[in-house]
C-alpha cells in the first residue's frame, strides 16, 4: 500500500505529521508513506526513513486561503502534488489536516470522482454514549444536496460502516426536525421516499437531539445541515469541557474531588477528542482521499493512516462504484 501525505498541513505540521507516519509504518509492514513538503523541515523529525520517501516543496495552502484560487495558483503546493500521487496512481489514498476546501477541490479535479456520484460527501465519524460512534454525512462539501445525492450518501456510508468499521447491517438514519414520515423540508420528504427503497438498513427519521446516544450507525443530511450539526456537537463538548474544569477548579474542595477522579477526566477527554476513529474521508472519489483534523496529533495521525490502510485493503472505493452503478440501473 502506498499512502501521500501533506506534511505541512495542519497546525502542528510537520512534527506530529513525521511522527504519526513513522508509528504507522512500523506498525503495518506492507505501507509505504510519501511525505510531501519542505524537505529540511520534516528531516528534523524523521529519525527512521525506512519506507518513507519525501517529496520536497516549499509551497503551502494556507488555512485561510480561498481553495479555487488556491489550487489554481499553488500548483507545486504540499496539499496538490500529495493530490498529484494518487492521479498518477503513485499512491493509492492520500491525507491531508491541511485546508478542508482545498483538499475538497483537490479531490474532486485532481484525484477525480467516482463514475455514477454526483457529489462527494466529507464524512466523520463523531463518538456517541454507547461507544461506537456514527458517521456524519455530509458534513460541508456540498451546501446544497438533492435526494438523490442523499441516497448516494446512505449508500457510500453504508458500505464505509461495514466493510471498515465492521459494523454487520449498519442502520442509516435521515437528520431531520421529527422522527414521523411525513416530516421536513421538501428534499426530506422526497430523501424519505428514494431511501425508503434502497439497498440499505434505512430506519427513517432521526432528530439531532438523539445522535450522540447512537440512534443510528450512518447519518445522513445535505452539507449545510451536516456541517452546522457537526460544529455545533464539536463547540458543546468543548464548552461542558470548560465548564466542568471551571466547576472542579473553583474551590479546595472541589480540586480534591478533581484529584480522585483524574483519571476518569483523562478517559472522558480522550472520548470526546475521537482521535482513533480517525480523519473525516471525502466519500464519491475514485480513491480514498481524507481529511484529519487541523489540530490532530500524531495519534490522530496514525489512526486516519490506518483508517486509510483499511479503505485501500477493503477495496471501500471499488465496491461503492459497483453498488451505484447497480441503485443506477434499477432507477433507469
Amino acid at each position: 500500500m502506498k499512502i501521500a501525505i501533506d506534511a505541512m498541513g495542519g497546525d502542528n505540521a510537520p512534527k506530529v505529521v513525521v511522527e504519526g507516519a513513522m508509528n504507522a509504518i512500523s506498525d503495518v509492514k506492507d505501507l509505504h508513506i510519501t511525505l510531501v513538503g519542505d524537505e529540511k523541515e520534516i528531516k528534523k523529525y524523521l529519525t527512521s526513513n525506512e519506507r518513507i520517501s519525501i517529496i520536497h516543496t516549499e509551497e503551502v495552502i494556507g488555512g485561510d486561503e480561498e481553495p479555487i484560487r488556491a489550487i489554481r495558483r499553488k500548483k507545486n503546493s504540499s496539499l496538490v502534488l500529495m493530490a498529484n500521487e494518487v492521479k498518477e496512481k503513485k499512491a493509492d489514498a492520500c491525507i491531508s489536516a491541511g485546508n478542508t476546501g482545498a483538499l475538497v477541490i483537490a479531490g474532486l479535479f485532481v484525484v477525480g470522482r467516482t463514475k455514477g456520484i454526483d457529489r462527494p460527501a466529507l464524512s466523520p465519524t463523531l463518538p456517541t454514549t454507547n461507544g461506537k460512534g456514527f458517521l456524519l454525512l455530509d458534513a460541508g462539501a456540498n451546501v446544497d444536496a438533492n435526494a438523490h445525492n442523499l441516497v448516494q450518501y446512505a449508500v457510500m456510508g453504508s458500505i464505509y460502516s461495514e466493510k471498515v468499521r465492521l459494523i454487520k447491517k449498519p442502520t442509516v438514519g435521515l437528520l431531520n426536525v421529527g422522527t414521523e414520515d411525513g416530516k421536513g423540508s421538501q428534499l426530506t420528504k422526497k430523501a424519505f421516499a428514494q431511501l425508503s427503497t434502497a439497498p440499505i438498513n434505512f430506519i427513517g427519521n432521526i432528530e439531532a437531539r438523539d445522535l450522540l446516544e447512537g440512534i443510528a450507525d450512518v447519518v445522513v443530511t445535505d452539507g449545510f445541515s451536516g456541517n452546522i450539526t457537526l460544529k455545533a456537537i464539536e463547540g458543546t463538548a468543548l464548552h461542558v469541557m470548560k465548564l466542568l474544569k471551571q466547576t472542579l477548579t473553583s474551590s479546595l474542595k472541589t480540586k480534591f474531588a478533581a484529584g480522585l477522579i483524574k483519571g476518569d477526566l483523562k478517559n472522558l477527554k480522550e472520548q470526546l477528542d475521537y482521535p482513533e476513529y480517525g480523519g473525516a474521508a471525502l466519500f464519491g472519489l475514485s480513491a480514498p482521499v481524507i481529511k484529519s483534523h487541523g489540530s490532530s496529533n500524531d495519534r490522530s495521525i496514525y489512526h486516519t493512516i490506518k483508517q486509510a490502510c483499511h479503505m485501500i485493503e477493503n477495496n471501500v472505493i471499488g465496491t461503492i462504484g459497483e453498488t451505484i452503478k447497480t441503485l443506477e440501473l434499477e432507477v433507469d
